[in-house]
């Protein structure tokens, strides 16, 4: 599908619409028209213009293919609008080719006898990524990247935990694992995996993925848990009220725990093509995660410092939490990467090293987005911490001197991936970059 787009004003959304137009002298061809749909980023997620463009409409290159018959749901699109000089006889004849010819700088449009057409179209994230690449194949480009793996990821997700009997506990396992979020630790685990062999694409998903989409199970999990009135009771999470204000608390420990249990079965059953050996230390280093060295200790200690002065808290006992509560789990992310990918047991400390630097950096960049930013901005309940009086690096060090702290974080991160192949280890950088850098 291919035709010149002339960005409009992006101000407003739209729907798409999709138009049948019969010259008087002509077979049938196509002309998208948009309306309450946003195309800026559209325009940027696609293979925009070619060099030669002598006009400032970009090109919009889409084989048919790539075109999916669903509806329109993400309001990353924007507005834009189409118009197309005169076809060949060629592109008239299949349905779906529009005019490659570019529109003048102040469209005019031919006169024409439309006809409203119920087909809509729209092009998935992961898709547009490709296109992207495509033309820029040398040139790592981090959203793409991001995208392409959070479109993995997530439909991994959804066909791992479907909806079956019974149904509530299904749903409400789906509810919160499947309401976004950044995806930060299974792209880290696909990334890494990638990093020291494990493929660029089929390999790296069938060796990595189910560990990818376990350790999101988990996150999941830690998130229904933490949101408890018995731990940080908190009504928001994700921009959609927490699971147990949507289901109950009852609901909501028994579909965390279910996560919890699936995540293993899926972790050991659903990886193909690594040695069992392998499998079993994944297990294992997810494992240890979880429980007295990892996410519950670091848990207990957040409970038990709650309301204690700075005084009595010191920053060794901050750290504590956070590896624990935060960076452990980032750490595990990388870690089964890496040896479900094959890495040596030099190449796995390394980026354990590089996961503890960027797990902790996460939390500290938590920490200054708790103060410095809306619920709106962040999607959860903003100067939560704050309200209840638990520690964190701001409280502890002030503002600018957590910012020094975050930036040291990323550098030693940084450091531990000098010995790798730079070019695989470039979604590794710029993720920490993304994680030091983030607004949410």
């Amino acid at each position: 599908m291919y035709g010149w787009v002339a960005p409009l004003d992006v101000s407003t959304s739209h729907s798409l619409k999709l138009r049948t137009l019969k010259p008087t002298h002509n077979p049938l061809f196509t002309l998208l028209s948009v309306e309450n749909f946003q195309p800026r980023k559209l325009l940027k997620a696609l293979s925009l213009g070619p060099p030669h463009c002598e006009h400032k409409h970009q090109l919009l290159s889409v084989p048919p293919r790539k075109m999916r018959s669903m509806t329109l749901v993400d309001p990353w699109l924007q507005t834009s609008s189409s118009v197309f000089n005169h076809p060949t006889q060629t592109q008239y004849r299949s349905f779906l080719a529009l005019i490659q010819s570019p529109i003048k700088s102040t469209p005019t449009w031919p006169n024409y006898r439309s006809t409203p057409l119920a087909i809509s179209a729209v092009i998935t994230k992961e898709e547009t990524a490709t296109e992207d690449e495509t033309q820029n194949p040398t040139t790592f480009n981090f959203k793409t990247y991001m995208a392409q793996k959070a479109s993995l990821i997530n439909r991994a997700l959804d066909e791992a935990v479907s909806l079956k009997d019974p149904p509530m506990i299904h749903e409400a396992m789906r509810y919160s694992l499947l309401a976004g979020g950044k995806r930060v630790r299974p792209v880290l685990c696909l990334a890494a995996c990638e990093l020291v062999g494990g493929g660029h694409h089929h390999s790296a998903a069938a060796a990595a993925l189910p560990a990818a989409c376990a350790v999101e199970m988990i996150h999941t999990m830690s998130l229904i848990h933490d949101d408890l009135p018995c731990m940080d009771d908190d009504d928001l999470r994700r921009g959609q009220p927490t699971t147990h204000k949507a289901f109950g608390e009852d609901v909501a420990v028994l579909a965390g725990d279910s996560l919890l249990a699936f995540a293993f079965e899926h972790l050991s059953t659903a990886t193909v093509g690594v040695p069992p050996a392998r499998i079993l230390a994944a297990v294992g280093e997810l494992a240890k995660s979880i429980g007295t060295e990892g996410l519950v200790a670091g848990q207990v200690v957040d409970i038990i410092s709650t309301g204690i002065s700075t005084v009595g808290l010191g920053l060794d006992q901050l750290e504590f939490i956070h590896v624990h509560k935060t960076a452990v789990l980032l750490e595990a992310s990388v870690v089964l990467g890496a040896i479900l990918g094959g890495g040596s047991d030099e190449q796995v400390e390394r980026l354990r090293r590089f996961a503890r630097c960027i797990g902790l950096l996460f939390q500290v960049v938590d920490d200054i987005l708790d103060v410095t930013r809306s619920s709106e901005e962040l999607g959860k309940t903003a100067g939560k911490d704050l309200a209840a009086d638990k520690a964190t690096y701001p409280k502890l060090m002030g503002l600018d001197k957590s910012r020094e702290f975050a930036d040291k974080l990323n550098e030693e991160a940084k450091e531990q991936l000098s010995g790798f192949d730079p070019d695989k280890a470039a979604p590794l950088v710029a993720l920490a970059d993304y994680i030091a850098y983030r607004q949410n």
